[in-house]
């Protein structure tokens, strides 16, 4: 049966990282993949991989068409361009546990999205937290939030059913908008709640570097304005329950900043999870 997953991994000054990330898809137990390197920066990373002793043929390199376009817009242009039932997202500084593929693939067989839990890391690949970890379950759009309490970009879904593109016009929060995007074509999500990705958490990445406060909160009232105007067609516990969690997101961001000053280290997600109560 045709199981073809397309990884697409959007690369930027990833040089340092992009190794351990398609090792670590190379590693897989589902062997069924192509794996989308999409160069926003000029370099080649063929040549990088080739170097390291990384050769299939199930790696396809193609280019952003321009220099730090942004994830979302070099997402897109691999989305424009596969042919595969099923698609997933991974970052040029992530990691997949051996078992992702294998365990979202058996899910697809009965859910249009998959979403799983995260082992939260810092640059060295050392464990700082587990995110959305737990029972597998059924989320409906309203209880998602609730339960992956941060990162969305750890999603596979299967393209034939429900599909998305990126919005390129968004600084931050992209990732959750594209699954409020899936979610506007299906009724609910499957959580994976074993954590099967390694998110690394980086100084310097855009969601975690300093002063981002000011992009994230724009990000999520955007998202609210949508959701409150009906752009995402949920039902309306739905919407409730998403609108509940973004507003209590954004009243976390502003005292993200003195607590970490605090508290050096402080995870936004141990800032926030309290306040969900």
């Amino acid at each position: 049966m045709f199981q073809t997953v397309s990884v697409i991994t959007p690369a930027f000054k990833a040089q340092a990282t992009i190794v351990a990330t398609v090792r670590s898809v190379l590693a897989q137990t589902h062997a069924d993949w192509q794996l989308w390197i999409i160069a926003d920066d000029g370099f080649d990373y063929a040549a990088q991989l080739e170097g390291a002793g990384i050769a299939d043929e199930r790696i396809i390199h193609i280019v952003s068409g321009g220099i730090g376009l942004g994830a979302s817009r070099a997402r897109n242009v691999a989305l424009e361009r596969l042919d595969t039932p099923f698609a997933a997202i991974l970052d040029a500084d992530d990691r997949l546990k051996p078992q992702k593929l294998e365990l979202a693939v058996a899910a697809l067989a009965e859910h249009a999205i998959v979403t799983t839990a995260l082992d939260v890391m810092d640059e060295q690949f050392c464990h700082l937290r587990y995110v959305g970890e737990g029972p597998d379950r059924v989320l409906t759009p309203g209880e998602h939030k609730w339960v992956s309490l941060s990162m969305d970009s750890m999603l596979v879904w299967d393209r034939r059913r429900v599909d998305g593109r990126y919005d390129a016009s968004m600084s931050n929060m992209t990732d959750l908008e594209f699954l409020l995007q899936l979610y506007a074509g299906v009724p609910a999500s499957f959580h994976l709640g074993t954590p099967l990705h390694d998110y690394i958490k980086r100084s310097a990445s855009m969601s975690n570097g300093a002063n981002v406060a000011a992009g994230m909160m724009a990000s999520k009232s955007t998202i609210l304005q949508r959701l409150r105007a009906g752009h995402y067609r949920l039902p309306a516990a739905d919407q409730a329950g998403m609108e509940r969690f973004l507003e209590i997101s954004l009243a976390a961001e502003p005292l993200y900043g003195p607590a970490l000053a605090a508290q050096p280290g402080l995870l936004f997600e141990d800032h926030l999870e309290p306040r969900l109560g």
